[in-house]
């Protein structure tokens, strides 16, 4: 027993969890730091709703890459349950529902408080978490992935707290939620350069897969740079701590970027996977704090 749920915790991929819980730290502190105040349950409930449609994508993608021939056993990344025969591709997808359903019923306290854009939001998040490997146009496999996380796990996620706890849309809002989802993304596209040439034997065009390994080192680094120029917003609105703190991860950015320039693509990048996480929850803190301050 305590075997299967080890490896259902190893399933959920807790080590990307950081792209649900950033931006709902930075919404709640941008909330704060705008009105003086913030609605803790609602920051909690949004929190579980982003946890559990993320790890019901991440089962989606690991049942459904599965199924189509993109994990195999030569697979360079960290154990995927159902390439390695721990669960059967139905457990794997009837728990994904379970935890988009989980989701929805967190969800439904910030539609009563948000309105219908909450609803629209919510309902748009749970489908694109089953469509970003599966139906009919799965986004992971026509190079939409990255794009899917730019802007849910980080613009919609930001903004999308923000309006239940404010009942506004601001720039400040949107600048922080395209910060904390580029950062997300690196975690995406450091994924997808490891893996481009098995993607590409199952035409699973990712950008890395489509554009090549030039195209995907310099994704990596605009995706972990651009956060810290975006900072310069925060200069500007005089939130001079919000610009100013969220350089101390600047090292770590660069030292990603290094090394993704001077690696092949291998196992070694399972590695830098667990550094952009790193960087994606420091940089969020900081820039949290800085808002708070």
């Amino acid at each position: 027993m305590m075997k299967r749920i080890k490896m259902w915790i190893l399933a959920f991929r807790p080590r990307t969890l950081t792209a649900a819980l950033v931006p709902i730290l930075g919404a709640s502190a941008l909330t704060f730091s705008q009105t003086g105040s913030w609605v803790w349950q609602w920051s909690l409930l949004a929190l579980l709703a982003s946890f559990l449609i993320q790890i019901g994508t991440n089962l989606v993608n690991d049942a459904v890459d599965f199924m189509k021939g993109a994990d195999t056993s030569e697979r360079l990344g960290p154990q995927r349950v159902t390439q390695s025969g721990v669960f059967t591709t139905k457990e794997v997808l009837f728990m994904a529902t379970v935890l988009f359903a989980l989701a929805i019923l967190c969800g439904v306290p910030l539609v009563l408080e948000g309105g219908w854009p909450i609803f629209v939001v919510g309902l748009i998040s749970v489908a694109l978490g089953y469509g970003y490997t599966a139906g009919p146009y799965p986004l992971a496999y026509k190079g939409l992935g990255d794009l899917f996380v730019i802007l849910f796990f980080g613009i919609v996620a930001v903004v999308g707290l923000f309006f239940i706890q404010t009942k506004l849309v601001t720039w400040e809002a949107v600048v922080l939620g395209l910060q904390i989802g580029l950062h997300a993304t690196v975690l995406i596209a450091i994924n997808n350069l490891r893996d481009m040439e098995g993607d590409r034997k199952v035409n699973k065009m990712t950008l890395a897969a489509r554009f090549g390994l030039k195209f995907g080192r310099y994704e990596i680094a605009v995706l972990s740079l651009s956060p810290f120029l975006l900072g310069i917003f925060w200069g500007f609105r005089s939130e001079f701590w919000a610009f100013l703190l969220p350089w101390a991860a600047l090292p770590l950015g660069v030292k990603i970027v290094k090394l993704v320039f001077i690696t092949e693509p291998g196992r070694e990048y399972n590695r830098f996977l667990g550094m952009a996480a790193g960087l994606h929850l420091i940089f969020g803190i900081l820039l949290s704090v800085g808002l708070v301050l």
